[in-house]
């Protein structure tokens, strides 16, 4: 079984700044992949955050382009998502997601991924 377990997340104030992580086990891909961050903002639809390929290249949302940066340790089989200058309005649940979709890309509910975590909650007040 694929399995992905982020950490990291918790309570800070307005401005600053929090790392999660995702850890994954048992996960292969054919020939690329995609890994992504999505979040459930209370009272709003779930929505992406950032994805990132196997070589590398990322994609961000409008909401969080130039605060959040998405990263990953290959080696480690973790990826890191770095929150900087954090308002009330990053409140949300925030899941590590994976998958083969025919485009990675935050765009959407993320139904087009298939793998799931728990989520790691993040509070900014």
């Amino acid at each position: 079984d694929v399995q992905l377990v982020e950490s990291g997340g918790g309570s800070v104030q307005a401005g600053g700044s929090l790392r999660l992580s995702c850890q994954a086990s048992g996960y292969t891909a054919n020939g690329s992949y995609c890994m992504a961050w999505f979040r459930q903002i209370p009272g709003k639809e779930r929505e992406g955050v950032a994805t990132i390929e196997k070589d590398g290249k990322t994609t961000y949302a409008e909401s969080v382009r130039g605060r959040f940066t998405i990263s990953q340790d290959n080696a480690k089989n973790t990826v890191y998502l770095q929150m900087n200058s954090l308002n009330s309005e990053d409140t949300a649940m925030y899941y590590c997601v994976a998958g083969e979709p025919s485009t990675c890309r935050p765009d959407g509910s993320g139904s087009q991924f298939k793998y799931w975590g728990r989520g790691t909650q993040v509070t900014v007040s």
